[in-house]
């Protein structure tokens, strides 16, 4: 037996983690998901609508920087995977990125003194590149975790059940604090510096919390001879196990990214209720939270992979409700639908991170190789780009369809907002559901898959 199939029989515990590591390592999603929030409702509308870019060349240097996040994201989970320090593999990236994090997100949100819309657009897409290089140094090694801390399969829906009742928080302030915190400045331009500052300070400050409190298993030292960093990517590709995972995973993103693009305008040029808004996704956000719990005791039962097409399904169902209905019977009904999108949504928040575990534990049985950074660069280089073609699309449909920043809206303009929030994205939703459903590990197989392990491990003949 070599040192890599030591390691995970001795280091990766598979009984039920302390709840002190759980609060822990939740924690860092708090400013995860704060990041995710601020990027995908506030910041396209913060570039036509405060630094005033035209919306296609905002959303056309949102892409190049997730691009260049998405080339990124792989690059740190590889070399994340082999790094060894007296602090671990993943938590040294973690420290650097969150100080990075905290700076860079000031530099964003303070809008430069530019004129011309070419300068503009190289500022934007310059200093969404060095964002989103911070936010990986933080993301990537974090998720990267989560495999090395319990083996146990429904301890790890637990543990992220954890990690995205956090998550659910940090959406939640970033939807309800912004505006508000934007409103306190003496200009609409120094309101969002602050903006930047005080989320920026909460990420900084989460990701710190996780890096002082979360222990990492020891690693065996590094085996130069083992796979190279574009072979192990085509290997990981290769597996069904992963794409069919993998696949879902990144249309849903692009789905949600969309419909969290447009819904500020939504409310602001259709409901003309900019404080609606906050309401709404409160509301979206706390049903989640709710959900979270319930959803993980039905993963049990069901699979994880049934409740993340049920619950897309209710998303996708909802997301159509509010286009045919939502702009011609007011803000109630609005709220009931964000109601409903919150049940489904609230799987989209747990059930992919358990799911990715689960096929690092399969890549490990068959190759006795320990790469979940290769994986979880892949799971992030996936979703940004499917976030790339998310923003790209959101900001030329709004050209398209002769969106004017701040200013009434012509009725043609009122449609493309309605399109982003329901038919475009739920073509997404359902390609998802429908790659979800080939996907082969059930909680029988998993079971398999550790006995594999131990058989090989020595603990058993076969």
């Amino acid at each position: 037996m070599d040192t890599t199939e030591a390691f995970l029989g001795e280091n990766i515990p598979s009984n039920k983690l302390p709840l002190t590591v759980k609060l822990g390592f939740g924690i860092c999603d708090l400013g995860g998901n704060l990041f995710f929030t601020i990027m995908g409702f506030y910041l396209l509308f913060f570039l036509t609508d405060v630094v005033y870019l035209g919306a296609g060349l905002a959303g056309t240097a949102l892409m190049v920087g997730k691009i260049w996040d998405a080339v990124t994201d792989p690059a740190v989970g590889y070399f994340s995977d082999r790094t060894r320090t007296q602090w671990g593999r993943r938590r040294p990236y973690m420290f650097i990125g969150a100080f990075l994090l905290f700076f860079f997100m000031i530099l964003m949100f303070t809008a430069p003194g530019y004129e011309s819309q070419g300068s503009l657009f190289a500022w934007a897409a310059s200093m969404y590149c060095l964002l989103c290089t911070a936010y990986t140094l933080v993301n990537i090694p974090y998720g990267a975790l989560t495999p090395e801390l319990t083996a146990d399969y429904n301890e790890r829906t637990t543990l992220n059940a954890f990690r995205m009742t956090f998550a659910v928080v940090g959406t939640l302030v970033g939807a309800t604090m912004v505006i508000p915190i934007a409103a306190t400045g003496s200009t609409v331009r120094s309101g969002w510096s602050l903006v930047g500052a005080v989320m920026g300070a909460v990420m900084m400050l989460t990701a710190l919390v996780t890096v002082i409190t979360v222990q990492e298993p020891k690693h065996p030292p590094v085996d130069r001879h083992t796979t190279g960093i574009f072979k192990s990517y085509i290997e990981v590709l290769s597996m069904k196990e992963f794409i069919t995972a993998l696949v879902p995973w990144t249309l849903h993103i692009t789905g949600i990214t969309v419909i969290q693009g447009a819904l500020l305008y939504f409310f602001t040029y259709i409901h003309q209720d900019e404080a609606a808004f906050q309401v709404a996704l409160g509301i979206l956000l706390v049903t989640s939270m709710i959900c979270i719990p319930i959803w993980t005791m039905i993963s049990r039962t069901l699979g994880k992979k049934l409740c993340y097409n049920i619950g897309m399904g209710i998303v996708a169902c909802a997301a159509m409700l509010f286009f045919l209905f939502g702009h011609a019977y007011g803000v109630v009904l609005t709220y009931l639908i964000m109601a409903l999108v919150g049940i489904g949504f609230a799987t989209q928040y747990v059930m992919p991170y358990a799911i990715v575990p689960d096929v690092v534990e399969y890549d490990f049985t068959v190759n006795g190789i320990r790469r979940e950074g290769v994986f979880y660069g892949l799971w992030t280089f996936t979703s940004k780009v499917g976030q790339a073609l998310a923003i790209l699309l959101s900001g030329w449909m709004l050209t398209l369809f002769r969106y004017v920043p701040d200013a009434a809206q012509e009725p043609l303009a009122l449609l493309g907002i309605r399109l982003l929030c329901g038919p475009i994205p739920v073509v997404f939703f359902l390609g998802g559901i429908i790659v979800l459903s080939f996907y082969p590990i059930t909680p029988k197989r998993y079971q398999e898959i550790l006995d594999m392990q131990h058989r090989r491990d020595g603990g058993g003949s076969a």
